[in-house]
């Protein structure tokens, strides 16, 4: 926190935010980077809202791939039925994590 605020007052604490790639799917904006220094991959999706952000999620040394459900027929309550039966085609998938030379885990962000 107190690097994304500013106040981190060592170099310890010192992160370098380098954006990679920056993509955007409705009001969700995905953007990927990495601190080479430290081997560090992230991303950040940020939902914005008239031009506002109102929502962020950070995944760090996590791989991540983005899907779509397309719910537009379903009623709320058989989301889970719909991701099990049909395909959900990548809409994004992160590409640094290959960088950094080891595993990490893999998330699917569904929108």
């Amino acid at each position: 926190m107190r690097i994304l605020t500013g106040t981190a007052n060592s170099d310890h604490y010192f992160f370098k935010f380098i954006p990679q790639s920056i993509d955007a799917f409705g009001s969700t904006v995905l953007v990927e980077g990495c601190d080479p220094d430290r081997s560090i991959t992230w991303v950040h999706a940020w939902t914005v809202n008239d031009g506002i952000i109102t929502q962020v999620r950070e995944y760090f040394n996590t791989s991540l791939t983005v899907t779509r459900l397309d719910n537009n027929n379903c009623p709320s309550s058989d989301l889970s039925s719909i991701a099990a039966t049909r395909h959900c085609p990548s809409l994004w998938e992160s590409s640094l994590p290959n960088r950094v030379g080891k595993s990490v885990p893999g998330l699917v962000l569904a929108l």
